[in-house]
């Protein structure tokens, strides 16, 4: 990014300017008419807040009056600004320090002259000529933020707008209105399916989520040992049955027997895992049914009992909402490995290695503990004062993507009211009660619940226990992954970066006299 390129040639100019004592529902249609995403708020001439279409939604849904309140009441005010002559990694340097989605643009006197988004800074934020991490010129950001290394067609996420999608089809939507099978089938084969495919699909869905021969017996071997835990057991199984199945390098086959591999994988995993935690805890395998479809068979296994049409709606729509989500370190790690041209089988173990660390999969249980430990509502707000004075993270809060609403943790808020119960009452409380808190005590950094916040209440009440609600994140989005396996090996490039040596300067001298001993 050349020094030349300043916040005015970006920024959204003139700004859409709103007096603070709008009310909210007046700002909502103000910024909608304008179609923006903030709005400055300006009192005499003078900047005092910035406000945002996010900061509208999330008033409305903590139980705000837009006709009543004003938009001084919800506005961040004394906003950090970014001056428009400015060279634009600075101003990439202040979103991503303070996670912000907007920020007013100023001339030297103050005055605001436009509203930079960083949704601006996206196309030019890959080509920063200096890093404000204080990298190597050369060297990719930390982590690979922002550095877009393929293409797919699969989905996207756009983690500003808190917004993602299916190939094209919001992903919110599909959980309300689709089947598991139906989103599946979109997602493997490009297209959602008719009645007739997904028949199909169905039928071939049941067949091969029945254990290959062989495997049962190493599955018990695998319960059976000392250290038992679940997600990695599945792990070990996913491995072993793609070598029974025989599963060949996708160098090697055509797209026709790959998305085979692939669904024949994704079918199985709930099998492989529901039949290893059975024999653990001492309990007869269940058997699928062919009319449960995906979602039902998961908590039949699970349980033993056939579940309600409640209870496979609700878990049906969490399962499809965590299908897949980008290039998350998992689906990331299965297209390197797909990309030696190694098989359908090895892509989904490393997969699934890379989704054991608590730094991606998460653990919607350790919500849950941080919901055991405060109690009570009358306990809540000293409890996350506490934990936010301390600086300590609060468990289902903040992602690594999104700066806004989660929309996951969205939909999942309802699925939870919906099944209803004291916890997810008390959750709701909690949530409401900790964005309060962090409003007042780290004013300026956005916090949102993330997916793991209400998808552990309702997987809780659905009956699936705790250490099985990340094996369940890692069934779904198995789909995910083997689709990404697919994309991958039909557009394959060996994946091999380079790395900035910072080691002693080469070649050096071995000491005098040094030899073989």
């Amino acid at each position: 990014m050349s020094d030349a390129l300043v916040v005015r040639s970006l920024m959204h100019s003139p700004p859409v300017v709103l007096p603070s004592s709008m009310t909210v529902v007046e700002a909502s249609r103000y910024l909608a008419e304008q179609k923006v995403g903030a709005g400055a708020v300006v009192d005499n001439g003078e900047l005092v807040g910035i406000i945002s279409e996010r900061d509208v939604l999330r008033s409305v849904s903590g139980g705000v009056d837009p006709k009543g309140v004003r938009v001084a009441d919800i506005m961040t005010r004394s906003p950090v600004t970014v001056r428009e002559d400015a060279p634009v990694k600075d101003a990439l340097a202040v979103f991503r320090e303070h996670r912000f989605r907007h920020i007013p643009a100023v001339d030297a006197a103050g005055k605001v002259t436009g509203i930079l988004s960083m949704r601006h800074l996206v196309p030019v934020a890959n080509i920063v000529d200096v890093k404000v991490d204080g990298t190597p010129p050369e060297m990719a950001p930390p982590g690979l933020e922002g550095v877009k290394v393929a293409e797919t067609s699969i989905g996207d996420v756009r983690g500003e707008e808190g917004f993602f999608h299916y190939r094209g089809y919001n992903a919110v939507e599909l959980a309300r209105h689709c089947s598991f099978e139906q989103v599946w089938y979109l997602l493997l084969e490009g297209h959602l399916p008719s009645d007739d495919e997904v028949a199909a699909f169905h039928a071939k869905a049941d067949a091969a989520r029945r254990l290959p021969e062989g495997v049962a017996e190493i599955l018990d071997r695998i319960a059976a040992l000392p250290r038992f835990v679940p997600l990695e057991a599945l792990r070990s199984a996913v491995s072993v049955t793609a070598s029974v199945l025989g599963l060949r390098p996708t160098l090697d086959i055509d797209a026709e027997e790959c998305r085979a591999d692939a669904l024949r994988m994704a079918a199985v995993v709930p099998t492989l895992l529901m039949y290893m935690y059975s024999r653990r805890n001492g309990v007869e395998p269940a058997e699928p049914e062919a009319d449960l479809g995906y979602a039902g068979n998961y908590l039949k296994l699970l349980t033993g009992k056939r579940p309600t049409e409640r209870e496979i709606r609700a878990i049906e729509k969490y399962l499809i909402l965590t299908m897949d989500h980008g290039f998350n370190s998992s689906t990331f790690t299965a297209r390197v490995i797909t990309s030696t041209g190694s098989d359908m089988g090895s892509a989904l173990t490393g997969a699934i290695g890379a989704l054991a660390g608590p730094l991606h999969g998460g653990a919607p249980s350790r919500a849950l503990d941080m919901l055991d430990a405060i109690g009570s509502i009358d306990k809540a707000e000293a409890y996350l004062r506490e934990e936010i004075g301390a600086g300590r993270r609060l468990m289902g809060f903040g992602h690594r993507v999104y700066k806004t609403d989660d929309p996951r943790s969205l939909l999942l808020r309802e699925v939870a009211l919906e099944l209803g119960g004291e916890q997810a009452q008390f959750a709701e409380h909690v949530e409401t009660t900790a964005l309060a808190v962090l409003n007042e005590l780290k004013p300026g950094r956005k916090l949102y619940t993330n997916v793991e916040f209400y998808a552990g209440v309702v997987m809780n009440t659905v009956g699936i226990p705790r250490d099985m609600f990340t094996p369940t994140f890692a069934c779904s989005r198995t789909v995910g992954w083997s689709t990404a396996v697919v994309e991958q090996a039909a557009h394959n490039r060996l994946i091999r970066p380079s790395a900035v040596y910072v080691g002693p300067s080469a070649p050096r001298p071995l000491p005098e006299g040094y030899r073989y001993r």
